[in-house]
């Protein structure tokens, strides 16, 4: 019989400690101020009479940029995400521990990243301001209604953002934006290893169900980000960069996280169990051929860009 979402929540609580104490040894301390080049900025128009932003102030390719605004203002809807984890994992015990560290490290993500990027004149900051307050106030809810659709969603999200800023952060030809953006990739990195083996260990406890939960989520999969004024051409413009686009998200995300719960090997599924784990095979088929057709076209506008 299926275990409910409050029983799994009560046997994954010791494996949430054992997590804690791994990420606490492995987490390292580190400060906002000090990967922001200070020295660098100067006034802008309105109280304090300086210039205006104009185009010609950033340094960093239109690609990044439009990425590094998207990254940004995922971070910013933080206030809904915690409250989505704290709804669903619960404020006691070593999820709530687990709920507030998160939110205490991702906090720092979004203040390094806005700091970053207005000190060093790279994007327009009241453009910026507009998109923020318009995305915060829309929020964010999870479409997903189970506590292991939602870690199975962290699961790749974490790792999916993880790649987004490290690649950013390559693209934007900035040493300081790629040190930073390394520096905040290595935060969603453990945060990634921690829901994962979470995820891991609800497998051994009611595995037709979280098979179930991680093909809902994979097939349903939208970073949360999603709900940004003009996601999709955002999203488009990133991925013809090749900064995050469906062949990373198959062949870096959803697979390397599949294998490591090695979900085709796993036996003594039931019936549903079974069905769920051929309808992910199906969508990763899938998957492949698109992520394949998408590389060979924009490879191809690339050769006849380059020979004209």
């Amino acid at each position: 019989m299926a275990m409910t979402q409050t029983e799994l929540l009560h046997e994954l609580e010791p494996v949430v400690a054992v997590e804690l104490d791994r990420h606490h040894t492995m987490a390292k301390e580190w400060f906002p101020h000090e990967y922001i080049p200070w020295s660098e900025g100067r006034d802008f128009d309105g109280i304090y009479g300086g210039e205006a932003w104009q185009e010609g102030d950033s340094k960093i390719p239109e690609a990044a940029r439009i990425s590094l605004i998207v990254n940004l203002l995922t971070e910013d809807n933080l206030p809904s995400y915690h409250h989505e984890i704290a709804s669903t994992f619960g404020r006691d015990g070593a999820w709530g521990t687990w709920v507030h560290r998160w939110t205490a490290e991702e906090d720092r993500h979004g203040t390094a990243l806005r700091d970053y990027l207005t000190v060093t004149r790279a994007v327009d900051p009241v453009a910026l301001e507009r998109a923020r307050m318009h995305h915060m106030e829309n929020g964010f809810i999870t479409e997903y209604g189970t506590m292991l659709q939602q870690l199975a969603y962290v699961s790749f999200q974490e790792l999916a953002t993880r790649i987004a800023h490290r690649n950013t952060g390559r693209a934007s030809g900035d040493e300081g934006c790629e040190r930073l953006l390394a520096r905040i990739a290595a935060d969603e990195n453990l945060h990634m290893l921690f829901y994962r083996n979470l995820l891991k260990a609800a497998f051994e406890l009611d595995p037709n169900q979280t098979m179930r939960a991680v093909t809902d989520v994979v097939t349903t999969f939208q970073m949360p980000g999603s709900g940004i004024e003009g996601f999709a051409r955002k999203a488009m413009i990133i991925a013809n960069e090749g900064i995050y686009d469906l062949r990373l998200h198959l062949d870096d995300v959803l697979m390397p996280v599949l294998k490591q719960w090695s979900v085709f090997d796993k036996t003594g599924l039931d019936a549903e169990g079974e069905r769920a784990r051929e309808e992910l095979s199906a969508f990763l088929a899938k998957t492949e051929t698109t992520a394949a057709r998408f590389v060979e076209r924009r490879e191809e506008r690339r050769a006849r860009a380059a020979a004209r």
